[in-house]
């Protein structure tokens, strides 16, 4: 009989102990097994062999007739496991695909794919600065790679790629959305073809266990893309990773473990000898301070690729406190009518930006100043007019909008603050005769991003409406006017990282025009026309804005100066929450660590689905106290985020 160390791929075991199971078979680390566990059969995977333990042990219940995972994979997750803690049920999860079936026929999976010869001669010449960001990257390192939106980052990574699969080694492409995926994969495609393997959380459990099977088994040279879920797919012999927009808050593991891509990319990276590539147009605070520190390269792509000569970007910043600009239309300022209806008579097309859901984002009773709120969280609900709802974004609440005050039974309730359903209504009055098309988290399938992209690009839809969804690495060649409806919204949030998010989000959403297509013109509607971060997105002043930013940081102790742990105690009674939170603040203060803690005071969103949270956030320059306070210290149901994003 032989024993294992396995790790289990399920939830709902909590502990970082690895459990034994017996075989009679000679199996090896990184196998792929299914045990029982909690009267459950759980997909598992062996880590250890060791000796027969004192205690009884289960049969392993089923062994996959599959290759084992690699070991740089294993060797992260254990990594991943003490940077970033968390349970081992948890992180198996991130390694092994749901509902692997036991039935499983692995003869029925094509692994002598003929693939296609690369065709990159097909593609343009690369430009001055391309062959020389291309010639300082040839070393197996991490790069910084900071190009400017319309640089050609894409043409630069298609030589990176085609250079390592001509090495006979396989690439990872990260995307921080999976809308972004279609336009990746249609870029690549053209080169690389049948190498390319899309994997997403969008995808069916039948699709995505046959992708992550074929990358598995198919021992082949190979492009896998999609977000951050795809650091952990199963290929052997990575030879370079690329993380496209790699500024994204969406790179951040909400749920447990909480882990950032870019430093578990850094890491499998370090132990395969891999290249890593962090590409955007607006790097974050921490990873230029962290390339800048480190003595990592940074490579510059200062100037975007002229596709048209004397093509002239023009941008006119509208106040929204003068409200003479507003003739036709309440939400639209008569520059930004003036500039679809020129972009509409040349065939071209319009992308209009707000990063509000909904219609309307406050309800409230014109005489007694009663506001709809969630009854669960107390948040302000949003009114969806499409579907006459009002809705909760928080725990999904949502009911019928009232016909009177529940309180003073007046009739006149006001809608205030819009959201992108709003600017669509307004838009269909003011063009009444054109394809309109909104994407935003609340589009059905149908009708999401990724599955309207052609039609996009192809200029059949006229004007498009959007959140950040489309702020992101997009390249329409018919896009010429381009219109931020209300550029503070994210400038007003109570977070270290405000100002950063805002200057990321306004660079990033102007990059979408003036990239070489068409003359392109730039309207941008604030409350504050005369604020430093605007005028920086606008001019591109990446180094003003970074030299002022990270001042600030310092000032007031934040990354990159310091480590954050997130502590959130949730209790259904605001008293308990209160008091758990002041006993564990007099319990890490008592421990005279090199700390700063503050708080505890009420969350972003105070109250979610009837639980009351509050936050206790400590701080310090020795990121092994925070890991000593996770592991020894914490309450039990208490939730914890280390390096969080944001404390909101």
């Amino acid at each position: 009989m032989r024993y294992y160390e396995v790790w289990v791929s399920s939830n709902s075991y909590h502990s970082k102990e690895n459990l034994t199971y017996h075989s009679k078979e000679n199996l090896t680390i990184g196998q792929i097994i299914s045990v029982e566990l909690r009267q459950q059969i759980v997909i598992a995977l062996i880590v250890k062999i060791v000796s027969k333990p004192r205690f009884k042990t289960k049969k392993i219940y089923y062994i996959f007739n599959l290759p084992t995972l690699p070991n740089h994979l294993i060797q992260t997750a254990k990594w991943l496991l003490n940077y970033y803690p968390s349970t081992i049920g948890s992180i198996a999860k991130l390694l092994l695909p749901i509902n692997l079936s036991t039935k499983l026929n692995i003869n029925s999976i094509n692994t002598k794919i003929k693939l296609d010869k690369i065709k990159i001669n097909n593609l343009p010449s690369l430009t001055k600065d391309q062959k020389k960001a291309l010639n300082l990257m040839q070393e197996k390192n991490s790069y910084l790679l900071h190009g400017v939106t319309g640089s050609g980052k894409t043409r630069l990574y298609i030589e990176l790629i085609n250079q390592t699969i001509n090495n006979n080694q396989s690439v990872l492409v990260l995307t921080p959305e999976i809308s972004l995926t279609s336009q990746l994969i249609n870029n690549l495609s053209q080169v690389f073809n049948k190498r390319i393997f899309s994997w997403h959380s969008k995808q069916s459990n039948k699709e995505r266990i046959k992708t992550w099977l074929d990358i598995l088994i198919i021992d082949q040279p190979k492009v896998i893309i999609g977000p951050r879920s795809v650091i952990f797919s199963p290929v052997k012999n990575i030879g370079l990773i690329i993380i496209d927009e790699a500024h994204e808050s969406a790179y951040k593991q909400e749920q447990s473990p909480h882990y950032e891509t870019t430093r578990v990319a850094g890491y499998m990276a370090k132990i395969t000898n891999a290249k890593l590539i962090l590409g955007s147009a607006t790097p974050s605070i921490n990873d230029y301070y962290l390339a800048t520190v480190k003595n990592k390269p940074i490579i510059n792509l200062p100037n975007k690729i002229d596709r048209k000569n004397n093509l002239i970007t023009k941008t006119t910043i509208i106040d929204l406190k003068d409200r003479s600009n507003f003739i036709n239309s309440t939400y639209l300022s008569q520059d930004l009518i003036i500039a679809i209806n020129d972009s509409l008579s040349h065939k071209e097309q319009a992308l209009l930006y707000l990063n509000r859901r909904g219609t309307a984002r406050v309800i409230f009773c014109s005489k007694c100043g009663w506001q709809a709120l969630c009854p669960h969280c107390d948040t302000p609900l949003t009114y969806h007019g499409d579907n006459f709802k009002l809705r909760c974004h928080s725990c999904d609440f949502s009911n019928q909008p009232p016909i009177n005050c529940p309180i003073c039974h007046n009739p006149e309730i006001i809608y205030k603050t819009i959201g992108t359903k709003a600017i669509e209504e307004e838009v269909k009055k003011l063009f009444p005769n054109v394809s309109i098309a909104r994407f935003d988290t609340d589009n059905n399938k149908i009708d999401r991003f990724e599955n309207k992209y052609q039609q996009i690009l192809n200029g059949s839809i006229d004007i498009i409406i959007g959140t950040q969804i489309l702020a992101k690495g997009l390249d329409l060649p018919k896009l010429s006017t381009l219109g931020v409806i209300l550029a503070d919204t994210s400038l007003y949030l109570p977070d270290y990282t405000a100002t950063e998010r805002t200057y990321q989000l306004l660079c990033q959403v102007i990059g979408r025009v003036g990239r070489g297509h068409v003359k392109a013109n730039t309207i941008i509607q604030t409350y504050q026309p005369d604020h430093p971060i605007i005028h920086a997105a606008i001019n591109n002043n990446y180094n003003k804005f970074y030299k002022n930013e990270l001042a600030e940081r310092k000032k007031f102790f934040f990354p990159p100066y310091c480590s954050i742990l997130k502590i959130t105690i949730r209790r259904s009674n605001v008293k308990t929450a209160i008091k758990i939170a002041d006993q564990l603040k007099k319990q890490i203060i008592n421990l005279n660590k090199s700390l700063i803690v503050e708080g505890p005071a009420p969350a972003f969103h105070e109250k979610i689905n009837n639980h009351y949270q509050w936050q206790i956030i400590i701080k310090s320059a020795n990121r092994s106290n925070l890991l000593e306070i996770i592991d020894k210290y914490l309450p039990t149901n208490c939730f914890f985020d280390i390096d969080p994003i944001n404390l909101l």
